[in-house]
């Protein structure tokens, strides 16, 4: 039997850097939604691990042992001391270093999917624990609902998905790679402050992205996809995400982000 999970695209709503701690990184909050389509990574049974990357963006990564999913499925199997292995075929629709989880979201789906395939009846609680030791993101992609993240991201607060549900959204990428590490060196060090609480909609339309400023003078192009998208009508939210370059449109409906 095989199992199949979508790596959904990550979307911070806002994202306000807060301060630069002494290990090198940041305290933020950031408000998580995702969208209902992203990456498809199927598992099947099999001795060993073995992944074969296809989709559009296969090109751009390598399936070794520093893909982000065999990690995870390492590090599952150390944590459950299962010695089953697993056919992964992952189906890459999302650009990589494009701000919108594309690695998290797929080491996400595979200790999801892989606890199922194995039996090993991890909470999603759990998985999330196990899954901050592969990037800050990961744990709110393994629920991938709408949450509320501070610390480094890891520490969520889960908020209520109809606060977004039937919203349209519109993802633009330019084409060109982000690197998390070089934004988040080029942040201003200027504490964009609290993100507000209650709606999450309308805290997000308060807040901001902290790391835009940076991601603009790494990526001139992200002002264009910003300008683009302004002149669409019903938008609710326009923003980059996460550390660039991928921005969103935020609209009221399926129909009008169509």
């Amino acid at each position: 039997m095989s199992f199949h999970e979508t790596a959904n695209a990550k979307i911070n709503l806002a994202l306000h850097i807060r301060r630069r701690r002494d290990d090198g990184y940041h305290e933020l909050e950031t408000l998580f939604a995702f969208a209902d389509f992203g990456d498809g990574l199927t598992f099947s049974p099999a001795d060993d691990l073995s992944l074969v990357i296809d989709g559009p963006f296969a090109g751009d990564l390598a399936a070794d042992t520093d893909n982000l999913v065999i990690r995870a499925a390492k590090l599952l199997q150390q944590a459950s001391g299962t010695t089953s292995g697993a056919d992964i075929r992952l189906n890459k629709s999302l650009p990589i270093a494009s701000g919108i989880g594309g690695g998290s979201a797929d080491a996400a789906a595979t200790l999801r999917g892989l606890n199922r395939l194995w039996g090993l009846q991890f909470t999603d609680h759990t998985l999330a624990d196990l899954g901050a030791a592969l990037g800050a993101d990961v744990p709110a992609c393994v629920f991938s609902r709408l949450c509320r993240g501070e610390g480094v991201g890891e520490r969520l607060d889960r908020l209520d998905d109809n606060a977004l549900a039937g919203k349209g959204v519109l993802l633009v990428n330019p084409g060109r790679p982000v690197s998390t590490a070089a934004t988040f060196a080029a942040w201003d060090g200027l504490d964009d402050g609290a993100l507000l609480t209650g709606d999450p909609l309308l805290a997000a339309i308060a807040g901001c992205n902290g790391l835009e400023t940076a991601a603009r003078a790494l990526c001139p192009e992200i002002d264009e996809v910003l300008n683009a998208l302004r002149t669409c009508s019903g938008t609710k939210l326009i923003r980059m995400s996460g550390s660039g370059a991928t921005c969103f449109a935020l609209f009221g409906t399926a129909a009008e982000a169509d």
